[in-house]
């Protein structure tokens, strides 16, 4: 499978131009990619002003990822305000090209930030299938906690979308890499760059990393759309020859 990162600044709120940004370089993009990643709140920045950006399921943003994804023939996927039930979710949408969507809410919620005050917490892990691959949907403050993500499932790709800050990055780095080896998973992270309106300060360190722990792409520090093939088959081959998986531990979530 051929995946996109796009890694970039964010307006602060705006979601008409974050949208128009990140559909220029979408648009940029070959045609033969398979999904696109776009980070976490990827329309307004991380903000809990939820109350002034939300946006519907049946929303501008909502909607110009499905036209975007069924244009392009490929997945686009990416977290955002969502208003529900009077409720507000950071909902990570999986847009497919057929322009049906599955979703995950973040279920770790950034306490240091407020993000618990504002913000309902999601329940259930969700491990959508695509293009025969099955791929878990992550959010951030998620990649601290393994028990939640562990892979018992067998799924073959991790999804983390961020806004992880500069002062924190080395942890980012260092958990990206034990969460693909402790589940024997292709593990991607993508982040922001630039400042955000409350002087936080991002370098990115968007990157990927194999089953083992060994990088495919290396932590990039600038805005870019940086794009890398993932062959299941060797993940696949290298699981049958160290079946770390089937000796995990056996337990339930619970709240």
């Amino acid at each position: 499978m051929k995946i996109a990162l796009i890694q970039s600044d964010l307006y602060w709120e705006e979601t008409f131009k974050n949208r128009n940004q990140f559909q220029t370089k979408i648009n940029q993009i070959d045609s033969d990619v398979d999904l696109v990643v776009l980070p976490e709140m990827f329309s307004t920045g991380f903000t809990m002003n939820a109350k002034d950006v939300a946006e519907s399921m049946h929303g501008e943003t909502v909607l110009w990822m499905q036209a975007l994804a069924k244009n392009k023939n490929c997945a686009i996927a990416g977290s955002l305000v969502i208003s529900e039930n009077k409720e507000y979710y950071n909902r990570f949408l999986f847009v497919f090209p057929s322009g049906e969507i599955q979703f995950y809410d973040k279920r770790h919620l950034f306490t240091l930030a407020g993000e618990d005050k504002v913000y309902t917490a999601g329940s259930k892990k969700q491990v959508v299938e695509y293009l025969g691959w099955k791929i878990c949907l992550q959010v951030c403050y998620d990649l601290r906690f393994p028990v939640f993500v562990r892979n018992v499932e067998n799924y073959d790709l991790v999804l983390y979308v961020a806004n992880w800050p500069q002062v924190r990055i080395n942890a980012w780095d260092i958990l990206l890499k034990a969460r693909a080896v402790e589940n024997l998973s292709y593990t991607i992270g993508v982040n922001r760059v630039g400042v955000d309106a409350n002087n936080h300060h991002y370098n990115g360190h968007s990157q990927v990393v194999d089953f083992l722990g060994s990088p495919i792409l290396e932590p990039q520090e600038n805005e870019g759309v940086f794009i890398v093939e993932l062959d299941k088959n060797i993940m696949l081959e290298t699981r049958k020859k160290m079946d770390f998986l089937s000796d995990k531990d056996v337990f339930e979530i619970q709240d």
